[in-house]
């Protein structure tokens, strides 16, 4: 085993760079290897089997910014969209009498 307290900055830097490789380039093959057993299995009982080597556009898609409908007269920095629970900084006013439609943007 390596005694890494004894490796430069730049030997530690490299070895992790080669051993995150060689980790991303195992899980690469072990998966190969899973796909390739699942599909045998299924094409043993007479099953097609399509799996997608990576994640469709729709999976990865990331949801929209909602625009601001009600700020903090006091502290422009409190917004809120309207979505969710109601934040502290308008449930205070609104405790205090004021109505939410007061703070519409």
């Amino acid at each position: 085993m390596t005694d890494f307290s004894k490796l430069s900055e730049q030997e530690l830097t490299t070895l992790i760079a080669d051993a995150s490789k060689a980790l991303e380039q195992k899980r690469q093959l072990a998966r190969r290897d899973v796909l390739a057993q699942i599909k045998s299995l299924a094409g043993s009982i007479g099953v097609d089997v399509q799996i997608m080597e990576q994640p469709s556009e729709a999976n990865t898609r990331k949801g929209s910014k909602v625009a601001v409908k009600f700020r903090d007269p006091s502290n422009p920095n409190n917004a809120w969209s309207g979505r969710g629970v109601k934040p502290r900084w308008l449930q205070e006013y609104v405790d205090q009498g004021r109505s939410v439609d007061d703070f519409r943007v």
